[in-house]
Order: structure tokens, then sequence, then C-alpha cells
């Protein structure tokens, strides 16, 4: 079968972009080129209002985007493409959990362009308890089953004040077990 006309193609595909059940965007320097309506409706906003803006404002903190920057742009350089789970902030100041997959054009550069896909887990994995930024970093490690050493590793503090951070996660959340914890981290209760 031949190959489409460029026209056709370049058609086809600005509609999977536009009309992608999940948001998307490409980036330049952590800052928003272009995204689809599922991008910016997912945040709040209105298409036009993100282009060209930063994508700082979207996280809970200032802190989590520089720390959230630093993590993938580490593992776009290795692996060319970054994935986390991940709580982010809408334009209202709520905070949601986000499914979140970049992939950099060129990894030796990995921020200086890339494409991100973004979905809101909410529905399954809602933010019931404000947490503070160190335990939402822990909690993003926890779901995914990793030990406070490996956590204490990754981020760089001891595994002791992993379990104090842990300890008070349950506390918050009412959960008597690491099981239960992720289950009421995960919204499976």
């Amino acid at each position: 079968m031949p190959a489409p006309p460029y026209a056709a193609l370049n058609e086809a595909l600005e509609l999977a972009f536009n009309l992608a059940p999940v948001g998307m965007c490409v980036t330049r320097e952590r800052s928003i080129e272009i995204c689809n309506d599922a991008f910016a409706h997912m945040f709040g906003h209105e298409q036009a209002e993100l282009l060209g803006q930063p994508l700082a404002p979207l996280y809970p903190s200032f802190e989590e985007f520089t720390h959230t920057g630093h993590l993938g742009l580490q593992a776009m350089k290795a692996s060319g493409s970054y994935a986390d789970e991940r709580i982010m902030r809408r334009r209202d100041g709520s905070l949601f959990w986000c499914h979140v997959v970049g992939r950099a054009l060129d990894r030796s550069d990995p921020f200086a362009r890339a494409v991100w896909m973004f979905e809101d887990i909410s529905h399954r994995r809602p933010v019931s308890t404000p947490l503070t930024l160190r335990e939402r970093e822990i909690a993003q490690h926890i779901v995914t089953g990793a030990t406070s050493k490996q956590i204490g590793r990754y981020l760089d503090i001891s595994h002791r004040t992993v379990d104090a951070h842990r300890a008070r996660l349950m506390r918050k959340l009412g959960a008597s077990s690491t099981g239960e914890l992720v289950a009421l981290l995960l919204g499976n209760t």
C-alpha cells in the first residue's frame, strides 16, 4: 500500500495529537511549546494560556518541579525517556495524581525538546489527605514497592528518616500496615 500523501499524514498526526484521550505536550527547556485540549483542561486552563509557559506552576511546589526535573534529566540522559506517577496541581490549587511519560528528542540534552503524556489517574488514586512535599515523594516510591533503604538511597536521605515519614503517612491515612497504606495511596479502599 503506498504511503499517504504528506498533507494527509500531517492532518492525521494533528488529529491524533488534538483528540488524544490523554494530555499531551511538547516542551522546550521545560516550558510548554504546544499542548492538546486534554492537557489544558486537565490542569484547568485554556490551551492558549499555557503556550510558552513554564511547567513549574503545574507542580504542587517549585521544589517538586526542581526535584522531578533532576530525576527526569538523569533518566532521560540514560535511556531517552522517563515515567512516574506524581501529584500535580490544577489552576484552582487542587492536587491530583497523574501518570506521566516523557521522551527526549536528544538524549544528550533531554530538556531541549521533549514530548510528554499526562494521564489524570485521580479516579483510581484520589488525593484524600494533604501531604507534605517529602511525604508525597515517599508515597510516590512506597506505591512502587520500594523498601525504606531503596527510597532513602533514591532521595539521598537515611532509611530511618523514610521510616519516620512512612509512620506519619500511616497515621495520617489511618493505615495499620504497609499493605493498607499502599492500598490507601492507590485509592483501593
